[in-house]
């Protein structure tokens, strides 16, 4: 793996830590609430399905870092794959944003690895 590479997808792997700390943990807090664009009494009626999504945006970072520390490039490929399509899916379904925040850091993950 080049060095834009490990940096590209160790960034993807923080954000989806930092992700999973936001929905899991800090989900009721004003900060967190203004970064998702939710009431208050909104979070207070989604805090399990946050943290339900807080756990998988986990598992991508954990992916990530396995295949990082492994030093997996296929493990690393699968894991920015799975977080474009869920950058994309998100982006259709809820943000237009989220594609820039999730799934352009991802794909430039993946184009960093495919050029080394």
């Amino acid at each position: 793996m080049s060095t834009l590479a490990v940096i590209l997808i160790a960034l993807v792997a923080l954000e989806h830590f930092y992700i999973l700390v936001l929905e899991m943990f800090l989900w009721r807090r004003e900060r967190t609430r203004q970064i998702f664009g939710v009431s208050a009494a909104l979070a207070d009626q989604t805090i399990t399905m946050a943290a339900n999504q807080g756990l998988y945006n986990g598992f991508l970072a954990a992916g990530l870092t396995w295949g990082l520390l492994a030093q997996r490039a296929d493990v690393a490929v699968f894991f920015l794959a799975c977080v474009v399509v869920a950058g994309l899916y998100g982006a259709m379904t809820v943000s237009p944003r989220i594609a820039l925040v999730q799934a352009l850091p991802a794909a430039l993950g993946l184009l960093a690895l495919w050029l080394t």
